[in-house]
């Protein structure tokens, strides 16, 4: 395998933890959880093992800036300005949305690791203001570095390659330690796709021999089985041999994302009060809440055989609970 620039900053390996009671209320498959919440970088998450690979390759190129764009309360954008300012850069982040009066969650985090704040109220201007930035960066002699949105991009997939790598050996350990048999299912939320296209890879790379779902947070599945399939692809060359992924190489869930991005309906919010209820553990109310909230519904469909082990990998992004937006809908 070729060797790859890596900065080891993450807090890995992240644990993995039974959850007996929510399989019980649930009277379904045996479920674990793979807390990538706990990736230990501004309260963790997803992003984190993404910017390991991206930041060495920002200071490959010499970079003094890092750039990066997504919604007003983008967990990657939280995390990236974190990595920022542990590593020197300077950071300005492009956010879709009003910006508020008063800052709460993952924007009060990046004014408070030192992001400079760009507002585009419309979505749909957010591609060229974020190339402006970058330009104007340019024309000012920076060297910026532009953070694709999520860290999805086949650098940034690399991490959920590896990532597969180092659940392979977990569940060597566990079942020496216990009595797990196999791991049937990964179940986690997919949007940009370089989460889902890094554990496509490494499920082909690393021999994962069960089934890898991501519930799509808000792209179509047609979309997303010929993104992740893409993006898996390029990915691999950076191992030093391409490996070509078609569609069927990719399962995505559609169905529970018809509401829109960040619209928080009542699957959301019984998958964040079972999860806290039952289990003590938090989930965020776009990405995890919306993707427990597939999972759960596919268990009392009987999707999940009773006899088969789930694994939810928890991508992280609980400081949106704290947002204005979510804090008085999570419960009613």
């Amino acid at each position: 395998m070729k060797a790859i620039s890596r900065l080891n900053f993450a807090h890995l390996p992240t644990p993995i933890e039974e959850l007996p009671k929510l399989s019980s209320i649930l009277n379904g498959p045996r479920i674990f959880v793979k807390r990538d919440d706990q990736t230990g970088l501004a309260f963790g998450g997803n992003k984190t093992r993404k910017l390991e690979f991206l930041i060495a390759e920002a200071r490959e190129q010499g970079a003094d800036l890092l750039i990066s764009g997504g919604a007003m309360q983008s967990n990657h954008c939280r995390q990236t300005a974190a990595a920022a300012a542990r590593f020197g850069f300077e950071c300005k982040l492009v956010l879709t949305g009003e910006k508020p009066k008063q800052a709460s969650a993952n924007l009060l985090l990046d004014q408070l690791f030192g992001a400079e704040i760009i507002t585009v109220e419309d979505r749909a201007y957010r591609d060229h203001i974020l190339q402006k930035t970058f330009d104007d960066a340019l024309a000012a002699g920076k060297k910026p570095y532009l953070v694709p949105y999520c860290g999805s991009s086949p650098t940034g997939a690399l991490g959920y390659a590896f990532a597969m790598e180092e659940l392979m050996k977990q569940l060597a350990d566990f079942r020496s330690l216990k009595d797990f048999g196999s791991l049937d299912w990964i179940v986690f939320g997919t949007s940009s796709g370089g989460t889902h296209a890094g554990l496509a890879l490494g499920q082909r790379v690393f021999g994962f021999k069960g089934s890898v779902l991501g519930i799509s947070i808000d792209e179509s599945e047609d979309d997303l089985k010929n993104h992740v399939s893409a993006l898996a692809s390029q990915a691999s060359e950076k191992l030093g041999e391409r490996i070509n992924f078609t569609r069927d190489d990719v399962l995505a869930n559609d169905k529970y994302c018809q509401a829109g991005y960040g619209v928080f309906g009542e699957g959301e919010r019984e998958a964040i009060n079972l999860f806290a209820r039952r289990e003590g553990l938090l989930l965020d109310p776009v990405y995890t809440g919306r993707a427990a909230a597939g999972m759960i519904d596919l268990i009392r469909k009987g999707f999940f055989k009773k006899d088969e082990t789930v694994l939810f990998w928890h991508t992280g992004g609980q400081p949106a609970l704290f947002a204005d937006k979510y804090a008085g809908e999570v419960i009613r």
